[in-house]
C-alpha cells in the first residue's frame, strides 16, 4: 500500500507538470496584475550597453540616446524591472570614492565618461515607470592584473585569491563581508534604487579547498557576507528589495537529481534560508535549462519561497545559432508555466531580447504580456495602505488631450508613487491589469489622448509597493448623491455606506424604482432590496466588498445608481 500512494504522488507530480509545458496559456492568469518581468542588462564590455564610448558632450548623448531606446524596448513589451550591471570586476559605473571607472562607458579603466550612468539608468527607468535594480558582481575581479583586481591587490593583498589568471574575494573573510556590504550601502545611500542585485554571491567552483570544506562552513561563510550587506542596506532604505541570481537548481528534489549542480552544496548558497530568515526579498535563479531540467526544479524553488518572490531567469542566449540553437518554443513552454503557476520570468540577456532573437521580443509584446503588470507588493516588509488621493480632475485642452491631475497628502515625490487606471466602465476595476494606464509616477498628473467614454482612478502606491484605495474619477451625470446632485466634488466617488446601510440617490425615486438591485463588480445579481422611498437600504447582511446599486421598476427598466463598499 506505501508503494501505491508513492506512485499515485508520482504520477500527480508527472500530472501538473504535464499541465503546465504547452505553450498555451491559462486564460484565467493571461493578464495578472502583479508578475516581475524583468531583463538582465549588462555592462561588462558594453555587450548590452553601451555601444560606443563617451568621451565628448557628442558621444555622451549618443551613449545616453542608446540606453533610451534600449529602455523604450523593453518598456513596450511590458518589461517592468531592470537589473543594470553596476559593479563589474572591481569596477563600477557610477562615481565611486571605493572603486574605480570600469572602461565600458568611456573606452578607458578608471576614466570618467563625463556624467553618471547609474543616476541617469535611474532617471531614465523611473520615467518609464520600470524599477531599476543595482547588479553587484560580488566575488569576481577580472583578469589578475586587471585595473579592479590590482588596486583591491593593494588594499587587501591577503583577501584577494587567484584561480587560474583571474581574482577573485575570499569568500570566507570578514573583511570581504565589510568591504562588499560598504559597496551595496553606497550605492543604497547616494541613488534612489529599487533594489540590490547580488551576483556570483558563492564559493568559485574552481577554488580547490571546495571540494575537501565542509559544506555547512561554506554556507555560513558566504550567509556571513549575505548578512552583512542586507542589514547595511535595510538599515539605510527598507523598502529597497535583497535579491540574487542563485545557480539554478536549489538542489535535488524528490524525483529529480540536479546532476551535481546545485546551489544549496556545489557553491554554498542557501538561498531559501535567505528568504525565510529575511535576508533575501527575491530571487532570480539561473534556470539556464530545457525540459525537466527546469519545470520540477522551478516549482522547486516556488514551493520553498516562503511567500517571497521568485523570478526564475531563462537563458535566451541559448536560441543563438552560436550558442545551443534552441527553438523559440522551448522558452515559450517555460513562459507558460511560469506564468501557469505564478512566477515572474527574466530574461538573459538583454540583447538577445531586445534583438528579438527567434522572435522572442515579439511574442512577449503581442502575446505574452499584451497588458502592463506590477511589481508584486512587499507586504512581509510592510503591509500598510498609503492614503488615497483626493481631489481628481480632468481638463480638455486645446490640443485634443485631457490632462489629469491629483492630490496627496505626502509631499515627498520620491516616496509616494501613483498608478493610474483607465476604462468604459465606472467604477474603474483596478484589479484588473488590462485597465493599467500608467505606473509608479511621481507627478500627480497626467496628459492622455481625449476620450470622453473612458473614466479613471488613481491609487496611491509606496515604496514597498501597497496600493491605497483608488481614487475614482466622479462622472457626471453617472453618480447621484443623496442630496440630488448629479457632480459630487471631487474625489467622493461612492455611495455612503456605514457598514449597515448604503444610501440611496434621489435619482431612484426619478425612475420610479420599485426594487434595488446589488450586483458584483463583473455584473453578477447579489441581493434584491425593497425599496422604500427612503435615504438608505440596508446591507448589513452583505459580506465586505465593493458593489453596484442598481434600480429596477415595474417594467423591468434597470438604471445603474452607483457604487458602494460594504466594510465592518
Amino acid at each position: 500500500m506505501k508503494h501505491f500512494y508513492i506512485l499515485l504522488l508520482f504520477f500527480i507530480y508527472s500530472l501538473r507538470i504535464a499541465a503546465y509545458t504547452s505553450d498555451s496559456f491559462d486564460q484565467n492568469r493571461i493578464a495578472p496584475k502583479h508578475e516581475v518581468r524583468a531583463v538582465w542588462l549588462t555592462t561588462i564590455g558594453g555587450i548590452d550597453w553601451p555601444h560606443s564610448y563617451a568621451q565628448t558632450s557628442t558621444s555622451i548623448e549618443k551613449q545616453k540616446n542608446e540606453l533610451r531606446r534600449i529602455l523604450n524596448q523593453l518598456q513596450s513589451a511590458g518589461i517592468n524591472t531592470v537589473l543594470l550591471q553596476t559593479r563589474v570586476r572591481g569596477t563600477v559605473i557610477y562615481p565611486s570614492a571605493i572603486e574605480p571607472w570600469d572602461g565600458c562607458l568611456s573606452g578607458r579603466p578608471g576614466v570618467s565618461p563625463g556624467y553618471d550612468a547609474l543616476q541617469f539608468a535611474i532617471d531614465e527607468c523611473h520615467r518609464r515607470g520600470m524599477e531599476l535594480h543595482a547588479w553587484i558582481v560580488t566575488m569576481p575581479l577580472g583578469k589578475w592584473d586587471g585595473l579592479g583586481c590590482k588596486q583591491l591587490r593593494k588594499k587587501m593583498q591577503r583577501n584577494i585569491i587567484k584561480i587560474k589568471g583571474y581574482g577573485y574575494m575570499n569568500p570566507e573573510t570578514q573583511q570581504t563581508a565589510d568591504y562588499l556590504a560598504r559597496i551595496c550601502a553606497e550605492v543604497t545611500r547616494r541613488y534612489d534604487i529599487d533594489g540590490i542585485h547580488l551576483d556570483y554571491i558563492r564559493y568559485p567552483e574552481e577554488l580547490p579547498k571546495l571540494k575537501t570544506m565542509s559544506h555547512d562552513e561554506g554556507r555560513r561563510n558566504i550567509t556571513r557576507i549575505v548578512r552583512a550587506i542586507s542589514q547595511q542596506v535595510k538599515c539605510l532604505k527598507p523598502w529597497v528589495k535583497m535579491s540574487c541570481s542563485p545557480v539554478g537548481k536549489y538542489y535535488n528534489t524528490k524525483r529529480y537529481w540536479s546532476h551535481g549542480w546545485n546551489a544549496y552544496e556545489t557553491v554554498c548558497q542557501d538561498a531559501v534560508a535567505w528568504l525565510r530568515d529575511g535576508l533575501m526579498d527575491e530571487l532570480f535563479p539561473m534556470m539556464y535549462f530545457r525540459d525537466n531540467n527546469f519545470f520540477p526544479f522551478a516549482l522547486d524553488w516556488k514551493e520553498r519561497s516562503h511567500g517571497r518572490i521568485v523570478v526564475p531567469g531563462l537563458g535566451i542566449y541559448f536560441m543563438s545559432p552560436r550558442e545551443k540553437n534552441w527553438p523559440l518554443s522551448d522558452i515559450t513552454r517555460e513562459l507558460g508555466f511560469l506564468r501557469n503557476n505564478g512566477l515572474g520570468h527574466a530574461y538573459f540577456r538583454s540583447k538577445f531580447f531586445t534583438d528579438d532573437t527567434k522572435g522572442i521580443y515579439r511574442f512577449a509584446k503581442n502575446e505574452l504580456c499584451l497588458y502592463p503588470s506590477l511589481v508584486p507588493p512587499m507586504t512581509w516588509q510592510s503591509a500598510e495602505r498609503p492614503q488615497s488621493a483626493y481631489s481628481l480632475r480632468r481638463e480638455d485642452r486645446a490640443d485634443n488631450t485631457t490632462l489629469l491631475s491629483w492630490q496627496h497628502n505626502s509631499k515627498d515625490t520620491t516616496m509616494m508613487l501613483f498608478n493610474v487606471y483607465a476604462s468604459t466602465e465606472s467604477p474603474v476595476n483596478t484589479d484588473d491589469a488590462r485597465n493599467i494606464l500608467a505606473v509608479r509616477r511621481q507627478s500627480r498628473e497626467l496628459i492622455v489622448p481625449r476620450n470622453q467614454h473612458l473614466h479613471y482612478a488613481i491609487c496611491a502606491v509606496d515604496r514597498y509597493g501597497n496600493e491605497s484605495e483608488p481614487l475614482q474619477e466622479a462622472g457626471a451625470g453617472e453618480l447621484l448623491y443623496a442630496d440630488g446632485s448629479d457632480n459630487a466634488a471631487f474625489g467622493k466617488t461612492l455611495l455612503a455606506c456605514d457598514g449597515q446601510n448604503v444610501e440611496v440617490p434621489a435619482a431612484a425615486c426619478m425612475a420610479d424604482t420599485e426594487f434595488l438591485l446589488v450586483e458584483s463588480q463583473l455584473g453578477c445579481a447579489i441581493a434584491v432590496l425593497p425599496y422604500l422611498y427612503g435615504a438608505s437600504a440596508s446591507v448589513k447582511n452583505l459580506p465586505d466588498g465593493m458593489y453596484v446599486l442598481r434600480s429596477l421598476n415595474k417594467k423591468g427598466v434597470s438604471h445603474r445608481l452607483g457604487t458602494f463598499m460594504k466594510r465592518q
